[in-house]
């Protein structure tokens, strides 16, 4: 910064307003500040975050602590996160995060202007516990039925699941099978749409016709072959994820079941794969983008006024249904 105000002929204070965008009594006129920019990019000067936050000024960082890095889903959910940062002028710091680990090991809270947490993290009371003394705002996403302790943003899984379930029974479908992938601390959000749904619209499940299975393709694979093998198969299944509905789309295949001749299939998340399946897989598209970018913007709000309200609450946003070639009338 010294360098910069010595080549464009204004005083250091000066350089610092400026790249900070810092306000001024008296203000810094047009040229004067395009000139200090100009030097500034001429010279390829880069503000240090981390000397930045010792400090005590911005990093212009955000730091996003990821529940499971090894998750096909939590992918795309980063990718969107990077863009929408970096359209709100934010980097983004990642930390994995592991039991019995506090936040300090993760992210330094100092180094970041803001926390956003993917994933529930209820099965790591310490990080909540850090979090919650934590000088930067926190907001979660896909955060779980709570209890909710931060400014929260969440898709409608019952609504989500419901609405593929009623696709189906359009479409003619009564004997309706479920296939529940084990989601980490024990999430029936999903299984329990289904299971009202059908008590609901036909008076109960029938027997078998829920079945929880590993939420990995061979988990899908398995469930459906188990379903495929009762005395009164269903002639669609819902799957609580993608994954496990692609595992399905496979055993049918194996099993010579003709998808969706015989056998509808619709899924949940919209990943890549879905629509690239054969066939391609309907499904309920998971709103990544309109979660990330609602987050993102509370985030940076948050912290760029840290008199705002960090108040508890949740924001929820729908699934939309998205049909593809796995579904048609029933036979």
């Amino acid at each position: 910064m010294r360098d910069i105000a010595a080549a464009s002929g204004v005083s250091q204070s000066t350089v610092s307003r400026v790249l900070n965008n810092a306000p001024t009594r008296v203000p810094i006129a047009a040229e004067t500040r395009e000139r200090v920019i100009e030097t500034a990019r001429h010279l390829g000067y880069r503000p240090n975050p981390l000397a930045r936050g010792l400090r005590g000024a911005s990093t212009n960082l955000i730091g996003a602590v990821v529940r499971d890095f090894s998750d096909v889903f939590y992918a795309g959910v980063i990718e969107a996160l990077v863009v929408e940062s970096m359209a709100h002028g934010y980097n983004v710091v990642l930390g994995h995060v592991h039991e019995g680990t506090p936040l300090t090991t993760v992210l330094e809270t100092r180094h970041t202007d803001a926390i956003v947490l993917l994933g529930d993290m209820r099965a790591y009371p310490e990080l909540l516990a850090d979090l919650r003394g934590s000088a930067v705002p926190v907001v979660g996403m896909w955060q779980g039925p709570g209890p909710i302790e931060f400014p929260t943003v969440n898709p409608d899984d019952r609504a989500g699941v419901q609405t593929g379930l009623a696709h189906l029974a359009e479409l003619g479908h009564r004997r309706i099978g479920f296939l529940s992938a084990e989601l980490p601390n024990e999430y029936r959000i999903r299984e329990d749409a289904y299971v009202d749904f059908m008590r609901d619209r036909f008076g109960g499940v029938p027997g078998g016709y829920l079945r929880r299975c590993p939420g990995t393709l061979d988990g899908g694979a398995a469930a459906l072959t188990e379903l495929m093998s009762l005395p009164e198969p269903p002639t669609a299944v819902a799957a609580s994820t993608d994954l496990v509905g692609v595992g399905a789309l496979h055993a049918a295949h194996r099993l010579g079941i003709p998808v969706p001749g015989r056998l509808s299939v619709v899924g949940l998340d919209d990943i890549l794969i879905a629509g690239h399946t054969v066939p391609a897989l309907t499904t309920l598209r998971m709103p990544i983008a309109e979660i990330v970018g609602f987050g993102v913007a509370q985030a940076v709000s948050s912290a760029r006024d840290p008199a705002g309200g960090r108040e508890p609450g949740v924001t929820v946003f729908k699934m939309p249904l998205v049909v593809r070639d796995s579904t048609t009338s029933a036979p």
